[in-house]
This record gives C-alpha cells, structure tokens and sequence, in this order.
C-alpha cells in the first residue's frame, strides 16, 4: 500500500513512508481484518460483563465504562498481535511509534499534545451498526483543528485531517450481537420468559433461529457460572428442543457441513446456529437436505408439524473438540 503527494495548507506533503509500512504490516497480519473485529467484539464484551449484569448494548453502559472502552481495546490489540511498546506512543509497529485512538464517531479523536509529529491508529465501531473501521493518519498541526482543545488540550482532526486518514479497513461487518438484531419483544421474551437461566437459553435458541449465536450472548442470558452446560445435551437446550425438532449446531468440521449444505449461516468457534428440521416430504419441493438418522431432512416449513429432531454426529467421537 503506498500513498501519493497530497496537498496541504503548508504546500504539498511527501509520501508518508512509515504510514505506509505501517498500514502494510497490519494487512499482512490481518490480510481480512478478521483478527481486529475479533478483538472489538470481545472488547464489546468484556465491557458488558453479559454473564453478570444482563447488559447486552452500549447505551447500557455508564459513561465512565464508554470512556474506559478505548483503554481496552489498545490493551486487547497489543495482546491480539504482540505489538511492542513504542518509545513514546502505546505501540511500536515495524519499529514505529503508533498512537491507539478509540472514539464512538468516525475519526473523530482526540489528539493529546504528545502525539503531534506520531502516527495514530485509529478505530471507530458501533454494535448497533454492526460496522467497524481502522485507520492511518499523521497527526500535523495542519491535520488538527484550530481550536485549543479541551481541558487537557487534546483536540480533534479537521476535516483536512479526517481526510487525510487512510482507511485500512473501512465499515467492515463487525461480529454479530444477536440480541440487537431480534425484534425487541422477543428479546424482552427471551429474558422475562423465566427466573431459570436453562429456560432462558431455550427461548434465546428457540427465538433466534438461523443467527449466529456466539457464547457472550449465552452468557448474557444464562447469567450464570456453567452457563455452557444449558446448551449441550443431557438436560441443556440441545436436548429440550429436540422433541421441537430443533438442533444447535457449533463450531465442528460435522456441524459446519450440516450448516453449509442446509444453507445455514456457519458457527464459528464459540458460535452456535439452531433451526428447526422436518423430514423432506413431496411438498418441500427442491430444497436443500440433508442425511442423518437413516433419513433425509431439510429446514422446517413454518406449516411443518413439529418432530423430534435427528441426532447430530456425535462430537465426542472427535480427538480435540470441545464445546464452545
């Protein structure tokens, strides 16, 4: 990645070589960016602390929790990839000192003093959007507003500045939260259905079929400890919704092909996809289907009878798997 001459109030600025090693660096770590939105959605919920509090979006947190936001993501970047402390700056990329900035707007950062001349990383993110982005920019004084700033003198990019930043990665799809993605009466269902987390979490996969559902979520409605077991079978939801003809499947190479023959989402790790199944009947026409139990069975018709539903491959038959 290289960048061109750009103009400037000062007369035209030379190729910024060490954003572009920099921004070269991270998509040779991230080529997809898969790594980076992994590390803000569990900053998301980290944050949240789902399995104790029952908090599931941002507007749920207090200020001072969204003020802390940015601190945990550079923590959780540098653990993600190793980044060694810059001399001045949170991180040193390629030898580079770099900047880590957060804010809830679109480069909309604050720039302490200390950091004009330094690169800055920055991120944006919104839950609700379901959207990411990272960028590259120098912070210059002709990159910065005019204004003093606030009571630490930090102050924002102007637009030049904002125009400046070089998008790594711009407006990507962030790891799904699925209860901000159901309608919210059935999230209100799935959390006033019972005071026993084993009926919430059957509700959550009963509710938010075909979605992936990832393990925070479960957290976040078990509200409990071994909130993992009110997923597996022997009394958790992978048994109770059987007789509904439902399964859950998970991040397994078995569960995986299930999902992509049926035309479901894939789980990912800690990722789970429930459906309802009905054996396929004339009526079902040409659908996708599947093998299991010595018959063949595709995605339920809301007309469909509920059945009990086949077994999945038995996943301890599996050297290494482990749920979640």
């Amino acid at each position: 990645m290289s960048f061109e001459r750009q103009p400037s109030l000062f007369g035209t600025v030379p190729p910024d070589t060490e954003l572009s090693r920099v921004a070269a660096k991270l998509l040779t770590l991230d080529p997809d960016g898969v790594r980076i939105a992994a590390v803000i959605r569990r900053t998301y919920d980290m944050l949240l602390d789902g399995q104790h509090t029952g908090r599931y979006k941002w507007c749920q947190l207090h200020k001072t929790e969204k003020t802390h936001f940015g601190t945990l993501i550079e923590i959780n970047l540098q653990r993600e990839f190793g980044f060694a402390d810059g001399q001045a700056m949170d991180f040193a990329i390629c030898g580079i000192d770099v900047d880590c900035k957060f804010s809830q707007d679109k480069a909309r950062w604050m720039i302490p003093p200390e950091a004009i001349g330094h690169l800055l990383l920055g991120l944006w993110a919104s839950d609700d959007q379901g959207k990411w982005s990272a960028g590259l920019v120098r912070a210059r004084e002709e990159h910065l507003s005019s204004s003093k700033g606030n009571r630490d003198l930090k102050r924002g990019l102007s637009a030049g500045g904002r125009s400046a930043t070089r998008w790594v990665f711009d407006e990507k799809p962030l790891p799904e939260n699925v209860l901000l993605r159901l309608p919210p009466p059935q999230v209100e269902r799935i959390f006033h259905c019972s005071r026993y987390g084993t009926k919430r979490v059957d509700m959550l996969f009963r509710l938010a079929q075909r979605r992936r559902v990832s393990r925070a979520v479960i957290a976040t409605v078990a509200q409990q400890d071994d909130y993992m077991k009110r997923v597996r079978g022997n009394g958790g939801s992978r048994s109770s919704l059987r007789p509904e003809g439902i399964v859950i499947l998970g991040q397994y190479s078995s569960h995986a092909s299930i999902a992509q023959d049926l035309g479901l989402p894939v789980p990912g790790r800690g990722e789970f996809v429930s459906v309802r199944l009905a054996h396929h009947e004339d009526h079902h026409g040409d659908v996708p289907s599947i093998l299991l139990d010595g018959g063949r069975w595709v995605v339920a018709h809301p007309d469909d009878p509920p059945e009990l539903a086949p077994t999945l491959p038995d996943i301890r038959k599996t050297p290494g798997t482990e749920e979640g």
